[in-house]
């Protein structure tokens, strides 16, 4: 494959997973990743860090869709990221010496299972429902922080279903608040990885040009969607992405 011939690869994988990152709320890492690796032969360490960088301004690019529309619940979002934090330091100063592949198939089949459970949902939650308790977001702060910083991704992919099935956050209301704290722990993650050497800045740019205006895009979509249509595509989809990465980790 030619340097043109990459570039133009890159940016047909920007293009895509960014769009599935503004319907999702995810950062797109989940799916890049096994891209970068099978199709364009990416180093493994490079593949898994190198598109978190362009995570953040995918998700930031996605949050602007849904402003002013009153589907952020802050507080949420304020304890996510506040447990969060740390949580995601610390995973990804471990990354190095976790068992990456045990990790990513365990949290493969935690996304297959959460998209399976969403997309067989009867009614999806509804707006106006009690708070939910703070040691619940905690819970889900600490654990997808955690994660993600083990295995360099965002954690939108985990953060949007846990908030609809945990929570009982309504579908939309869950997927602004999984952009906003994803793309807050974007940020301790990837000052890590960057630090540890394994970001890739040619991937970075070239995924973030042509995910930046689709993930918009991607999000309007989700906007448009009634609420009980949303949620049966987005656990489909969620199904689909755990499935295919379970059976990329084993693969590979």
């Amino acid at each position: 494959m030619t340097g043109h011939e990459y570039i133009a690869a890159l940016l047909g994988v920007g293009a895509l997973v960014g769009f599935l990152s503004g319907l999702l709320g995810k950062g797109g890492s989940a799916v890049t990743t096994p891209i970068l690796q099978i199709f364009l032969r990416v180093p493994d360490y490079l593949a898994l860090a190198s598109p978190l960088p362009s995570a953040l301004p995918t998700l930031l690019a996605s949050a602007w869709a849904y402003r002013g529309r009153g589907l952020v619940d802050e507080r949420v979002v304020r304890l996510a990221v506040l447990w969060g934090f740390p949580a995601t330091v610390a995973g990804s100063f471990l990354s190095a010496d976790a068992g990456g592949r045990a990790l990513m198939v365990m949290s493969a089949l935690l996304i297959a299972g959460l998209g399976v459970s969403l997309a067989l949902e009867d009614a999806p939650p509804e707006v106006g429902g009690p708070p939910a308790p703070a040691w619940k977001i905690a819970a889900i702060g600490i654990f997808v922080g955690g994660l993600s910083g083990l295995l360099a991704n965002s954690g939108g992919v985990l953060f949007g279903p846990l908030f609809i099935s945990v929570l009982r956050l309504p579908a939309k209301t869950a997927i602004a608040c999984s952009m906003i704290v994803a793309a807050a722990l974007a940020i301790p993650g990837m000052a890590v990885h960057v630090y540890l050497g394994h970001v890739d800045w040619t991937i970075v740019v070239a995924l973030s040009v042509a995910a930046i205006p689709s993930s918009y895009l991607g999000a309007r979509l989700a906007l448009r969607l009634r609420d009980k249509t949303l949620l049966r595509v987005y656990g489909t989809l969620l199904t689909l992405f755990g499935f295919y990465d379970v059976w990329f980790s084993l693969r590979h």
